[in-house]
């Protein structure tokens, strides 16, 4: 009997000695890595091979006791899929305690105003945290546009600019699904004000506030150049914009021509008295109050001054005198001459 307590006893000790130790190294800071180390956990992926390339990284100095702690605690079935970023000499429970909680690498990014999907799509493969073609191809994709009620419509438009924050394993979907959300979320007290009585429905209100963010950069500004076209829109004539004739082109130099003015694309608002069939870029919210609600003033022109500004005017004879002042080294053309929007 007394051996048998004895064992009892010695099983005990043994059993606390190892716990001590166990406690000891989860919590015990014990890597020399230099650098921090960024780890990829993929969904569904088991829970020993995230232990492996755990320590084939250095982030933890024993997989064995590592599973074993993530084991007596339940740790092991709720690891979370994601990329993560370890720093230095960080102990082995603080590790778990991230995979579990989802403390994953956010990438912050920062859409302006007034990007195309393009531009968008291109950012977003500068900053590493979508593929171009693939982005391009999701917000293209008949099922996506479907989901969002835009399969009429395309996706133009209807991306919020604001800064965001992703994981590098947000897929290209997931990400225009978020900047459509935080769109219908922004623009949704707009509508509210869109009366019975307005001559546009909400797709043209979003297409006329695409070109107002085009036209300028000048949020005092804006309420005007939407004026300018309302007024030109009731009186069926032509919007005379280059920033629209732009997006229809196929390639474009930056170098608007004559030949440019009367290219047979939707978008040629010298061409169609006329919205365009879309959106030209992704507006800012400004823009859309401006297109809902002009300035109650009779202009029908504006011309460049150069420095972002423009002049306004309401005849023909004052804008051409306007565009002599402001334009003086440029070719005034009959096309030109009338023009909404020369820059």
């Amino acid at each position: 009997m007394k051996w048998f307590f004895l064992t009892v006893l010695a099983l005990i000790a043994s059993g606390l000695l190892f716990g001590g130790f166990l406690v000891a190294h989860i919590f015990r800071a014990t890597s020399d890595n230099s650098q921090p180390i960024e780890l990829r956990v993929e969904q569904g992926e088991p829970f020993s091979a995230v232990v492996r390339k755990l320590r084939a990284q250095r982030v933890i100095p024993n997989e064995k006791l590592f599973s074993l702690w993530a084991r007596l605690t339940g740790s092991d079935k709720k690891i979370q899929w994601g990329v993560y970023r370890f720093d230095p000499s960080l102990a082995p429970q603080e590790v778990l305690q991230r995979l579990v909680t989802g403390k994953r690498v956010f990438l912050m990014v920062t859409i302006p105003e007034g990007l195309t999907i393009k531009e968008i799509a291109e950012l977003l493969a500068k900053m590493q945290i979508a593929d171009r073609e693939k982005f391009l191809a999701a917000a293209a994709d008949p099922e996506l546009l479907a989901t969002l009620g835009l399969q009429d419509k395309g996706l133009e438009g209807y991306l919020f600019p604001n800064t965001y924050q992703f994981t590098p394993m947000t897929s290209e979907r997931e990400i225009i699904l978020t900047m459509a959300e935080q769109f219908r979320k922004a623009s949704e007290p707009i509508w509210a004000q869109l009366g019975s009585g307005h001559n546009l429905n909400r797709h043209e209100i979003i297409t006329l506030a695409s070109i107002i963010e085009k036209e300028t950069g000048v949020e005092a500004e804006r309420p005007w150049i939407s004026a300018v076209f309302h007024n030109r829109l009731k009186r069926n004539m032509a919007l005379q914009s280059d920033p629209t004739v732009i997006y229809g082109l196929k390639e474009f130099d930056g170098n608007l021509t004559r030949k440019d003015l009367k290219d047979q694309n939707p978008y040629n608002t010298y061409r169609i008295p006329a919205l365009p069939p879309g959106p030209i870029c992704n507006p800012s919210l400004a823009s859309i109050k401006a297109a809902l609600q002009p300035a109650d003033v009779p202009y029908l022109f504006f011309v460049s001054k150069n420095d972002g500004t423009h002049i306004f005017s309401q005849d023909l004879e004052s804008h051409n005198q306007a565009v002599r002042t402001h334009q003086p080294v440029r070719e005034v053309t009959s096309a030109h001459r009338k023009t909404s929007g020369l820059r």
